[in-house]
């Protein structure tokens, strides 16, 4: 009984820090509520809301089922394989970054490729496909490249946490035997990565299939042109099957993408 009354007594007080916690949270919310000027919904608000709900039971079905350039299909198509194009680009680019940022491969310099990487996360994700459009002119080239630079954030910084965990004893038998720092990368550490740097990529490929979708409505190719058009000009049943297109995709994305990472992690 008395160790059970000495453990109470000798619990960590963090009354105190709970307290704090709450009551910045609490002021934080309160702040947030006062600076958004919420006007309300509009007076045909209501309407289109509910136009919008029956054309997602009722969409275009021509548009679903043909095969036209500018039918859904096509577009989804289009769509994938920006986002695939681009995927590879950011998975190849983020590799240097990555490699350039692991702190047991150089040491106290880490600090160089791991600011170079938060800077290019902080781009906004329109910004840099509008860059893009105004330099090389609206079309899926410009969408690929565009995913491709605003994967490398994401994909350096995994690729990071993948390689500051790897074996380091096999590293330490590398510099033994005097081998450089591109014979560690090539022969100690790619043959280690290879399983969760292919896991890491297909993870970003579902995010990216879900980018690419909007980003037509800046002239990057892809479904987001006529999805955005669509809903420009209230024809809500053509939205409606560009959004049925999207939803379909990505759910068939992401089944295949989760069993292909499961079987990579897990053998």
């Amino acid at each position: 009984m008395d160790l059970v009354l000495k453990a109470y007594q000798d619990r960590p007080r963090k009354a105190l820090r709970n307290l704090m916690s709450v009551s910045i949270i609490l002021f934080l919310t309160i702040w947030s509520f006062d600076s958004i000027n919420y006007p309300g919904l509009f007076s045909e608000g209501m309407n289109i809301a509910k136009n919008m709900f029956r054309a997602l039971f009722n969409p275009s079905w021509n548009l679903l089922w043909s095969l036209r350039v500018d039918s859904i299909p096509v577009l989804m198509f289009e769509t994938l394989g920006i986002a695939f194009l681009g995927t590879l680009l950011g998975a190849v680019l983020s590799l240097p970054f990555a490699f350039l940022s692991a702190k047991n491969i150089v040491g106290k310099f880490s600090y160089i490729g791991n600011t170079i990487i938060t800077m290019i996360r902080s781009f906004p994700f329109f910004l840099i496909a509008l860059m893009f459009v105004a330099v090389s002119g609206p079309g899926p080239m410009t969408g690929a490249l565009t995913i491709g630079v605003l994967s490398i954030g994401m994909i350096s910084k995994m690729y990071i946490e993948v390689i500051e965990d790897i074996d380091s004893g096999i590293l330490q038998a590398l510099d033994a035997m005097g081998a450089t720092t591109l014979q560690k990368i090539r022969n100690g550490i790619i043959p280690q990565l290879t399983a969760s740097i292919i896991s890491v990529v297909i993870y970003r490929f579902e995010i990216n299939v879900k980018n690419a979708t909007v980003l037509g409505i800046v002239g990057a190719g892809g479904i987001g042109v006529t999805l955005i058009t669509a809903m420009n000009a209230g024809r809500w049943r053509d939205a409606a099957a560009a959004l049925w297109g999207i939803i379909i995709v990505v759910l068939i994305v992401d089944y295949f993408s989760t069993k292909l990472r499961k079987k990579l992690v897990n053998g």
